[in-house]
């Protein structure tokens, strides 16, 4: 009898791969049928952390691709190897989950897209925040209306490290704060305007990509169709650790602080005029509740259920993550010209 189980290879045993291995052991509706990496060490290790006795760990990707029982690859590799993994995979029919970002190119993501839909299978990508318990509870409230006219938003992701050495502080950074933003308003930006600071890297191994070097710093600004604009702030050496979006309307101001003991938080209130002043009224503060849950662990479930369904992502798929990685290439751009707003295309 045929194992119900989706049989699934993950690509890359790093810091996410070996937290996407975790899950689909787990996973009562998943079998974990090998795992790839190309350093050794690192397979090594993840043998004497799980029980991986019926699970293949290997160096060759390819000979991995043709294995018989796989139906779905789980990609966690750095992004510069998205489109030849995604491609191969997608060409020898299995479903595929990648890391974000889809890749680092937008025509090249496109072209992924149509690759699945003509192979009729899944890509869906792991923007993880999109499965975040307040994520999909903030969309919620958002929808009732109770923030009344939406006004702008506002974001700020900072750490001390890690630093990285293939991308800047906006590719590593940007994408999170932006898919959120996206799946609150229902909508992609159609303007976008990006200026950074390079302290540490000043010249990158990508020149063409970056030439001015891997900036540390990005204050960023997108601005929407119907009018609404979000500025995000990112860095990535600053001791001053911040996980905090904020939609602000003319009732009040939803916040979404990932460090916070409340994530969740809906800050009523508005002015009201007397004579030539404006007097705050309707002031409360309502910590939301939400439902606990690992939001790699929701990702695993959807990609799952796309592949066993045979469906489109209808949160996190290909051409979600197409969007996205034209609109910060559109950064991308603003920023090697200073700060220009550019169109996305």
């Amino acid at each position: 009898m045929r194992d119900e189980k989706l049989g699934i290879a993950v690509f890359g045993a790093g810091r996410w791969g070996v937290h996407l291995v975790r899950n689909f052991l787990e996973h009562p509706n998943a079998r974990l049928i090998a795992v790839v990496d190309t350093e050794g060490d690192r397979l090594n290790a993840l043998a004497e952390r799980f029980p991986l006795d019926n699970v293949k760990l290997s160096t060759d990707w390819e000979a991995v691709m043709q294995l018989q029982d796989v139906q779905g690859v789980a990609i966690a590799t750095p992004a510069t190897t998205h489109a030849l993994l995604i491609q191969a995979a997608l060409e020898q029919g299995h479903h595929v989950l990648s890391e974000k970002p889809l890749t680092l190119d937008g025509a090249e993501s496109i072209k992924l897209c149509q690759l699945a839909e003509q192979h009729q299978r899944q890509l869906v990508i792991d923007h993880t925040y999109l499965f975040h318990p307040a994520v999909r509870q903030g969309r919620k409230t958002l929808q009732t209306g109770d923030l009344g006219e939406l006004r702008y938003g506002y974001a700020a992701r900072t750490h001390l490290g890690p630093v990285r050495q293939d991308v800047d502080a906006l590719w590593d950074l940007a994408i999170h704060d932006i898919a959120i933003f996206n799946h609150w308003l229902n909508e992609t930006p159609t303007q976008v305007q990006a200026q950074g600071t390079v302290w540490l890297q000043s010249q990158s191994p990508n020149t063409q990509f970056f030439p001015q070097g891997l900036s540390d710093l990005v204050w960023l600004k997108l601005i929407y169709p119907s009018g609404f604009q979000a500025l995000v702030h990112l860095c990535w050496l600053n001791p001053d650790k911040q996980r905090r979006l904020c939609i602000a309307g003319s009732q009040g101001t939803l916040i979404f602080d990932e460090l916070s003991t409340s994530p969740l938080t809906l800050q009523r209130g508005y002015l009201e005029q007397t004579d030539q002043y404006f007097i705050p009224a309707g002031q409360s503060v309502e910590a939301l509740e939400l439902e606990p849950a690992e939001p790699l662990r929701q990702v695993c479930d959807h990609f799952l259920d796309c592949m066993a369904q045979n469906r489109p992502s209808e949160i996190s798929s290909g051409w979600v993550g197409a969007k996205l990685v034209q609109i910060l290439s559109a950064l991308t751009t603003s920023l090697n010209q200073g700060g220009q707003i550019v169109s996305v295309p």
